[in-house]
């Protein structure tokens, strides 16, 4: 801009005189202070047209009119420049005005100059008139640009205060006193025109460009459209930039008039209509007169303000393809910044409204993702961001579940006819567009989903697609599709709990009336079950088969194998209900995988029965238990078609087997009684429920996890003894279960502090190592042998005598080891009698007596060698009874033993006659010694005459220890580890009777018997 200190110096103003005061007084003028008046007096005084047209050209103001009057007055005193710079080339001009064949030329009348070259050439020696020039040309823009701000002010874009109305009227619309005018005043008064945001200093000077993006931006669209038109030279080139400072969120009805339009016929863009202010151009802004400026120093200091470059320039109209990218760009624009798609949609409808190409296909898209978005039920919780690269990308079947992933049973029928019908349509026809039709997709989507969705959404699909119901108001219109789609989407389900809802997908399936083949029916459905069954079955290639597999198996069957097909699933169907009343459901692929396994009935049968009585269905009653076998049952039997159920392979009586099972393992016994005693559907033989009771009984022990009888798991293995009729088996099992809870209470330890369990106890291989274990838990226990011989016979020995002989023998060494030798040796002696009884009853050779004896000799040998029992008598009588029963290679070593204790007995008798009796019956005395003396040596040198191989055991020094030795090795079955406890209080007691024939019978004479028995077997007599 060219400063008024530059246009005159000091001395030019110096002679000016008293004119000099107008331009001091301008220069004190501020912006704020001018007015029309005193700008027009002010000018009028000074003589300089050069001062006075930079002085209004340095001054930008806010007001209207006094910018106008600055802007005219300083045009006007331009006036002379310009007449005398054409002057200057009237000739050239008169030149170029001649009609065209004129003899002169430019060249004639200049010499060869051009009008730029001669109006440099006078802008050179006239620098005044160039400055004038250049700013006339600048205030002409100005002026352009205060008509064009005038015009904006005037239509500006009326706003409702919506906030104050709302609450005026709220406040006064209960008024009684209000009427219509009062209302309409309000109204009125809520609707304001918003003030022009830009001043008007600086819309004069600023960018046009920048001003048209930022009034874009505040959707100031006809402020926009005014500037387009006014100054469309400038703007032109820029029109699409300015667009794309139009905020995304704007519809595009609001904005449409400053779009870019179409013209089919010459297939280019359609050029605004421009409305300049001025028809033709000023002289100062023609192109010779701005060429010769350039190159004047004095004038290329001011300018008008100058176009934008650094943005993309469109100065040429667009063709199609531009236009359609432009249109495509600003819909990506609109959705990733907004993602408002209704938005995007009307400005691609906006396009292809005018015949832009190329906009269809988008539109499409946009119109089914507008639907996804805008008419689909959303959560309020869940924010999802559609875009149109992520639509494009998606496949047609997870835009089929798009549509209906928030559809209710309710809704989904009106979702799929609204929204997935409309879809799979645009789907076909783009294909058939594409030249590669197919008829299926729309089915083929539709299918899918329906075989993936939620049965309950799966249900009203099918219930708004009844064969009843009018084709055209069909979802699936196929009837065989239907029945296709039910078998797939139900033998296919994992569903354990929809059964009402299975039940409603069956109703809606057609039924045909076709014709019943006896001879072939049975075939038919046999070769169906059984390749249905095949394929459902996993296998190492198809773990699990899916509704998308089975419904590929239904596609090619024929309608009569369909029908016999949903003949099935009626009899799975009703399967399937019992199950699930009875809390063991089973999937609908069960019934096909399991229809030639028994095992598998058989353990769902077992499960039906056991599950019943459970905590989620409580029957109390005869009649509730009774229903369950009667639902049973019904399970065994065939349906109308000759169909069985889902225990088809299971017999009644296995069923019947596997109720009562299930009825006794939940504890009723009572209801079981009366069931067995009063239902004619139960019909069992005793020997049949009384393997049931025993295989319960039995389970109920081995869960037990104490051993008391009178509670618990084992009260209820008892008790449910009490069900059948008494057998030998029943007392044998309730006798075993009372040595358990027997042997608990000796608190007998399967491990440190852990009481031995009823399962181990069963266990056991050798239960009279149970005995053995409740002697050295106790260590009074041998005292009550009654106790133990009745626990012996209760754990299964009680006709087993040599188990009561092992019995004695363990409870005799218990008391061997405490040293309560009198208890011990009348155990022995009950010992010995079952073993002579059993000696005399079975032969010699009898497994059971030679094991029974082993064990009887040992013990009498343990005891009659035991030095601290005092009784010689009783200790020979042992030894003779261990002679009598002891293997003949044992012989030598219990003879040692009794010559020793024999020769004890004699020096004890022969001092207690000494003592009592000097006389006769020391002569008695001696006789009696003699006798014993003369027989023990007979037997002395009998034995010596006789050479006994000595076995390698009777070689060790110690017999004491090779009778212990042979004890162990026959009760090897069971452990002893009898701890010695204390003494007993009846050691010095009353001693049990004699085990021979008494006194009478002298000692001498039984081991000589039993000597001469044993010499015989040695030199091969017969054996007595």
């Amino acid at each position: 801009m060219i400063s008024l200190e530059n246009v005159f110096s000091e001395s030019d103003r110096s002679e000016s005189g008293m004119a000099s005061d107008p331009y001091t007084y301008w220069t004190t003028l501020s912006d704020n202070e001018l007015t029309v008046d005193n700008v027009t007096h002010t000018l009028s005084l000074i003589q300089s047209d050069l001062w006075a047209t930079a002085a209004v050209a340095d001054r930008v103001v806010n007001d209207v009119e006094v910018q106008q009057t600055l802007l005219e007055l300083g045009i006007g005193r331009t006036d002379g420049a310009v007449k005398r710079s054409r002057e200057a080339t009237s000739s050239l001009l008169a030149v170029q005005e001649q009609p065209t064949g004129s003899s002169k030329t430019s060249e004639d009348v200049a010499g060869g100059g051009s009008v730029s070259d001669t109006l440099h050439a006078y802008f050179e020696a006239s620098p005044e008139d160039a400055q004038l020039c250049n700013l006339r040309a600048t205030l002409l823009h100005r002026l352009d640009r205060l008509n064009t701000f005038v015009e904006i002010s005037k239509s500006a874009p009326i706003f409702n205060s919506q906030y104050d109305l709302e609450d005026e009227v709220e406040e006064w619309e209960d008024d009684p006193w209000a009427d219509e005018t009062t209302n309409t005043s309000i109204v009125e008064k809520g609707k304001s025109s918003e003030p022009f945001p830009i001043p008007l200093s600086s819309f004069l000077v600023e960018d046009l460009y920048l001003i048209s993006c930022q009034l874009a931006s505040w959707q100031w669209i006809e402020a926009v459209k005014t500037l387009q038109a006014r100054h469309q030279l400038i703007l032109w080139p820029l029109r699409l930039a300015i667009l794309d400072s139009v905020p995304e969120h704007i519809h595009p009805s609001d904005f449409r008039e400053i779009l870019p339009t179409f013209d089919v016929s010459s297939n280019l863009e359609l050029e605004l209509t421009a409305r300049p202010w001025r028809a033709e151009g000023d002289w100062s802004e023609s192109s010779d007169v701005q060429t010769a400026l350039k190159n004047v120093p004095s004038a290329s200091t001011t300018g008008r303000p100058g176009l934008v470059l650094s943005h993309g320039l469109h100065p040429s109209l667009l063709t199609a393809d531009d236009l359609s990218g432009w249109y495509k760009s600003r819909v990506d624009k609109i959705i990733n910044a907004s993602g408002l798609i209704d938005i995007a949609l009307a400005t691609i409808q906006h396009g292809a409204s005018q015949g832009i190409p190329d906009l269809d296909e988008i539109g499409e898209e946009l119109s089914l993702l507008s639907r996804l978005v805008y008419d689909t039920f959303q959560a309020p919780d869940v924010a999802d961001d559609w875009t149109l690269h992520r639509w494009s990308s998606m496949e047609p079947s997870a835009v089929v579940r798009a549509y209906l992933v928030n559809s209710t049973p309710e809704s989904v029928s009106k979702d799929i006819s609204r929204l997935v019908l409309p879809y799979l349509f645009v789907l076909e026809s783009r294909a058939e567009r594409e030249g590669t039709p197919d008829p299926e997709l729309p089915n083929r989507l539709l299918y899918e989903y329906v075989l993936s969705a939620p049965l309950q959404i799966t249900a009203a699909i099918f219930e708004a697609s009844k064969p009843t119901l009018p084709t055209s108001q069909r979802l699936i219109k196929d009837d065989q599709d239907i029945a296709r789609l039910a078998l797939a989407c139900l033998y296919g389900s994992d569903s354990l709990d929809e059964w009402p809802t299975m039940s409603r997908i069956f109703e809606c399936l057609p039924a045909w009336d076709i014709p019943r083949d006896v001879d072939n029916d049975e075939d038919v459905m046999d070769t169906t079950i059984s390749s249905l069954s095949a394929f459902v079955t996993p296998s190492t290639d198809q773990p699990q088969c899916t509704a998308l597999d089975l419904l590929v198996f239904f596609k090619p069957l024929p309608i009569a194998s369909l029908s016999r097909a949903l003949d099935i699933l009626d009899v799975h169907l009703e399967s399937g209900e019992i199950l699930s009343r009875w809390s063991v459901p089973a999937p609908l692929r069960w019934f096909l995988q399991s229809n030639t396994d028994i095992k598998e009935q058989r353990a769902w049968a077992n499960r039906m029965a056991r599950r019943a009585g459970g905590s989620d269905d409580q029957l109390n009653s005869k009649e509730d238990w009774e229903w369950l076998l009667e639902d049973m049952l019904k399970l065994t039997g065939k349906g109308d078609i000759g169909l069985p159920g889902a225990f088809g392979l299971l017999t009644k009586d296995d069923v019947m087997q596997l109720f009562l099972s299930g009825l006794l393992s939940t504890g009723r016994f009572d209801i079981a009684k009366d069931v067995l005693c009063s239902s004619e559907k139960l019909t069992l033989d005793a020997s049949q429920v009384e393997d049931i009771c025993l295989e319960c009984s039995r389970e109920f022990y081995d869960n037990a996890q104490s051993g008391n009888h009178k509670f618990g798991d084992l009260k209820l293995a008892y008790d449910c003894l009490d069900v059948p009729q008494l057998s030998d088996r029943i007392v044998q099992e309730k006798e075993f279960i009372e040595a358990t809870s027997r042997i608990s209470s000796f608190n007998v330890f399967s491990r440190p502090g852990i009481p031995i369990s009823p399962i181990e106890i069963r266990l056991t291989r050798d239960r009279l190592s149970l005995i053995s274990r409740v002697l050295s838990s106790n260590s009074d226990a041998y005292k009550h042998s009654e106790v133990i011989l009745d626990l012996t016979y209760k754990l299964g020995y009680r006709d087993d005598v040599v188990a009561e002989v092992k019995t004695f023998a363990m409870l005799a060494e218990t008391a061997l080891q405490v040293e309560d030798f009198p208890r011990a040796s009348e155990l022995i002696e009950r010992m010995v009698e079952k073993v002579s009884k059993l000696r005399n009853t079975l032969s010699t050779e009898d497994i059971r007596v030679t094991e029974a004896s082993e064990v009887c000799w040992v013990a009498c040998f343990q005891l009659g060698r035991q030095p601290e029992f005092e009784d010689v008598e009783k200790k020979l009588s042992l030894l003779g009874q261990a002679l009598e029963l002891c293997p003949p290679e044992k012989l030598h070593d219990i003879l040692s033993a009794w010559n020793r204790m024999a020769k004890k007995d004699i020096d004890c008798r022969k001092e207690r006659l000494s003592s009592a009796n000097k006389g006769i019956a020391a002569s008695a005395s001696r006789e009696r010694t003699f006798i014993a003396g003369d027989v023990a040596s007979s037997l002395r040198n009998r034995l010596r005459e006789f050479h006994m191989p000595s076995p390698p055991l009777l070689s060790t020094p110690d017999a004491a220890a090779l009778a212990s030795r042979t004890f162990r090795s026959v009760t090897a079955n069971f452990p002893f580890s009898v701890g010695r406890g204390s003494q007993a209080s009846d050691r010095d007691g009353s001693r049990a009777s004699s085990l021979f024939k008494g006194d009478r019978e002298d000692v001498s004479t039984q081991a000589t018997r039993v000597f001469n028995k044993g010499i015989g077997w040695l030199i091969g007599a017969d054996d007595e």
